[in-house]
Formats: C-alpha cells, sequence, structure tokens
C-alpha cells in the first residue's frame, strides 16, 4: 500500500518529556542503593542473616529506609518508565495502515538491547544485569500497544497476584513445618526413636535456626560458598570472571530465574503503559491528583512494608506476611514514588532541584553500564582500590551516594557536549542503521545541564 513515508529518528530536544527523563535518571542511581552490598560485600556471608555484615544503629536505620521506601522501587520505576517509552516510541504505528518500519525498529532496538545486557553479564560480569529481562521483555509489549488501560493494568497486576498465592502457599507450608518440628522434637524429647527422613528434617531446621544465632559460625555449605566468593575476588580479574558468570549461571542458568525476572517485568511495563494512557506517569493529571496518590499509595506500601520489616526484625523462622504482600508494596511505593516527583515538577523549586536528573535519565544505558565497571572492576577490586569486604550497611550507603553524586556531575557535564551518552549513541546507530549525531553543534542547546531547563 502506498502512503506518505513515515520518519524515524530518535526523540530528541523540547520533543522529550522532562519528568521521565527526571525519573529515569532518579531509578538508575537510585538502583545502586540495593547493587552495591552485591559489588562490594561477600553476599554469602549474610544472605542468612543480614545482621552477619554489620549491624550498628546506624546499620538498621539504613537498611530500614532502603528496604521501606526503595528496595525495588528503582527497578520499578524503570519498568513503569520502559512501558510508558514503549507508548512514546509506537507513537506512529497505532493505525492499521501505519508502516510496519517501526515495529522493524522496534524490535530490532530490544533484540540489540539483550545482546547488550549479554555484554554486561559476560564482560563486564554484573550478576544483577538488567538489560537482557528489559529487552527480552520488550518483544512482547509491541503486540499490546493498542490494548485499553483497564486491560493493561489488569494484565500488570498477573504477577503480583502469583507472588500473593506462591506466598501463601509458602506460608501454609512453614506452618506445617513448624508443627511437624515441634512434633518431632517433642517426641525425641520423649526417647521415642526416629527415622532417617525425621532426623534429616530436624538437622535442616536446625541449621536454620543457626543461620539466625549470631554465635554461632556460617553453616559448613555457606563457608563454602564465602570461601570461594573471597577466592575468586584474590585471584585475579579471569577468576573474578568465571566466578561471576558461575553466579549468574546458577541463578538463571536454568531459565526459571530469567522466566520470573521477565515475568515481573512485562507485568510492571504493562502498568507503565496504562500510566501513560491516563497521563499519570507523564504529568498530565492535577496537582490533587498527585499529591493523593503519594499520599495513598506511600501509605499502603510503606506500610506493608514497615510491617513486614518488623517481621524481619524478630530473626526467627516464623511465616512472614510480607510473602504474599511483597509485590503489592513494591509496585503501591512505586507508584508512590511516580506521583511524588510529578507532584514536585508541578512547581518551581521542584524542577530546580531535580532539573540535574535530566542530564542521567538522558544517558541512563551509559551510566549503568559505567556504574557496573567502576564498582566491580575499580573501587572494590583487588586491582583498584581494594574496598571489597570492608563496608557495612551504613557504609555502603554512603559509597553509594559518593558514586552517584560523580556519576550525576559526570552526566550533566558530557551532556553539555555531547547529543547523547557514549552507549546510547552505539545503540541507536545500530538500530537505525546509520550514524547518528553525536557531538553537539555549537548552536545546539544543551540537553543536560546542572541548572533548570
Amino acid at each position: 500500500m502506498a502512503g506518505k513515508a513515515v520518519q524515524l529518528d530518535p526523540v530528541r530536544g523540547r520533543a522529550r518529556i522532562d519528568v521521565l527523563d527526571v525519573m529515569r535518571g532518579i531509578a538508575i542511581l537510585g538502583i545502586l542503593y540495593m547493587n552495591i552490598p552485591f559489588m562490594a560485600t561477600n553476599p554469602a556471608a549474610w544472605m542468612d542473616d543480614i545482621r552477619r555484615l554489620s549491624w550498628s544503629a546506624a546499620d538498621r536505620a539504613t537498611w530500614t529506609t532502603i528496604e521501606v521506601f526503595w528496595n525495588g522501587t528503582q527497578r520499578g520505576l524503570f519498568e513503569f518508565l520502559f512501558g510508558a517509552g514503549v507508548m512514546v516510541f509506537t507513537a506512529k504505528a497505532m493505525r492499521p495502515d501505519d508502516p510496519v518500519a517501526v515495529a522493524d525498529l522496534y524490535y530490532r532496538r530490544n533484540l540489540l538491547l539483550v545482546a547488550f545486557g549479554l555484554i554486561d553479564i559476560f564482560l563486564v560480569a554484573w550478576i544483577g544485569d538488567i538489560l537482557l529481562a528489559y529487552g527480552l521483555s520488550a518483544l512482547f509489549l509491541f503486540p499490546f500497544r493498542k490494548a485499553p488501560a483497564k486491560v493493561l493494568l489488569a494484565m500488570g497486576m498477573g504477577f503480583a497476584a502469583f507472588v500473593a498465592v506462591s506466598g501463601a502457599s509458602e506460608y501454609s507450608k512453614r506452618i506445617e513445618m513448624i508443627h511437624k518440628v515441634e512434633s518431632l522434637e517433642a517426641r525425641q524429647t520423649q526417647g521415642a526413636k526416629l527415622n532417617g527422613a525425621d532426623k534429616k528434617i530436624l538437622a535442616d531446621w536446625q541449621e536454620k535456626r543457626e543461620a539466625h544465632d549470631l554465635s554461632k559460625p556460617p553453616s559448613k555449605k555457606a563457608q563454602a560458598m564465602i570461601d570461594a566468593e573471597r577466592k575468586a575476588h584474590v585471584a585475579g580479574p579471569w577468576a573474578f570472571l568465571k566466578n561471576n558468570w558461575g553466579v549468574w549461571n546458577k541463578i538463571f542458568g536454568d531459565g526459571n530465574g530469567t522466566f520470573f525476572t521477565v515475568l515481573e517485568a512485562v507485568c510492571a511495563m504493562f502498568i507503565g503503559m496504562a500510566l501513560w494512557k491516563w497521563g499519570v506517569i507523564q504529568g498530565e493529571r492535577s496537582v490533587r491528583f498527585y499529591a493523593v496518590t503519594a499520599v495513598a499509595a506511600y501509605g499502603l506500601g510503606c506500610g506493608l512494608r514497615a510491617w513486614g520489616v518488623a517481621e524481619i526484625f524478630a530473626f526467627d523462622l516464623a511465616p512472614k506476611p510480607g510473602w504474599i504482600t511483597d509485590e503489592f508494596a513494591r509496585l503501591a511505593v512505586t507508584l508512590g514514588h511516580v506521583a511524588l516527583f510529578n507532584l514536585a515538577m508541578k512547581t518551581g523549586a521542584g524542577r530546580s532541584l531535580l532539573a540535574p536528573f535530566k542530564a542521567v535519565g538522558r544517558m541512563a544505558f551509559s551510566i549503568y553500564v559505567l556504574t557496573s565497571v567502576v564498582t566491580l572492576w575499580f573501587i572494590f577490586a583487588p586491582w583498584g582500590l581494594n574496598l571489597w569486604d570492608r563496608f557495612g550497611w551504613a557504609q555502603l550507603a554512603l559509597a553509594a551516594t559518593v558514586i552517584n553524586v560523580f556519576m550525576l556531575v559526570f552526566a550533566n557535564v558530557w551532556m553539555r557536549f555531547f547529543v547523547s551518552g557514549p552507549l546510547e549513541w552505539v545503540w541507536r546507530s545500530l538500530a537505525y542503521g546509520k550514524r547518528q549525531p553525536f557531538a553537539r553543534r555549537p548552536a545546539e542547546p544543551s540537553m543536560g545541564t546542572l541548572a533548570p531547563a
């Protein structure tokens, strides 16, 4: 069918939506607070009990604040924004007679994102990479761009419902296990002879108990993992790479980890698409709407998370309500962030305060990979500053803040001279099949600045 050719070019300059760039910048920097413990410490040493890393008053306050208000929500923000970005990108493909070139470009971009994710995993050695999962997730979104917002929201809540059902099942199983252990221990006290299976149940349960007993050393299994991780960090770059490949393969290699990561991302991206269609994520609603939404979302999400933290701080084997409510709480707090940042962007003071994050948001891909390279291969590497496994929770948060300030300044300086980040430039050039503008022309306005736009 003959028709007018559609110009396909990257979105630049005033065509961009500032609040989306601001939130993307905050998300890409904020995610470091959750990632840095896995970059800077030996996770095997504290995965069974967070107190084994460090547990001063400052550590408790830091860990609680991050857990209630931040953990998982920066990933959530990025997922919402990815969904909104799909709507922006596919705006030229919303009618039946729109060109197939939009779909070609869309899938080519996201297949390239998958390739970049593999590079991040196997060359940068970041086991917590999100690029691969998001590239795979995006492949499922294009056919749903025309779906009604209510349908997108319903599909988007699917993973939260799955987590609630599976969490309720685990909750029930844990109660049954506690009753079984109590019964076996009572029989053992009375002198009854237990079979091999019953003895194993009690031994496994005792091992779990001792994981929360700080007077006890780590279990043999945990100690073996601790030693392997420590050896990999001192044996040189090749040993470090191989160790991280092995860790990634344990988490994602069987496909289950990747499947559930993609499922979570796809569902959250559906919600982001719905929020776009309702004009929520891009700042089209009223001040009152964002204020009420922020209060309600934070009240629900932070309330559930605070309850969960109180349960965690018992440091016992009792079933936790958070197993059921965790994903609903994460989505609620993420929505609270969306409302809060949009509310701030509707005021002069808020726009001034948040303006520096625009530059980070406009080169988020580059900042994300650069942060991984700097932390893994320089700050915490034995051949770099050798700061690995030296910090507690509060110190890790401070280190993340210092790194983020550096990245914030770097992004704003970079965007004064260049149209995009270096990895964004490579990505776009490959996706569009032609070299994209890189250096900023003298007369061209800066896209990133430390002053408000």
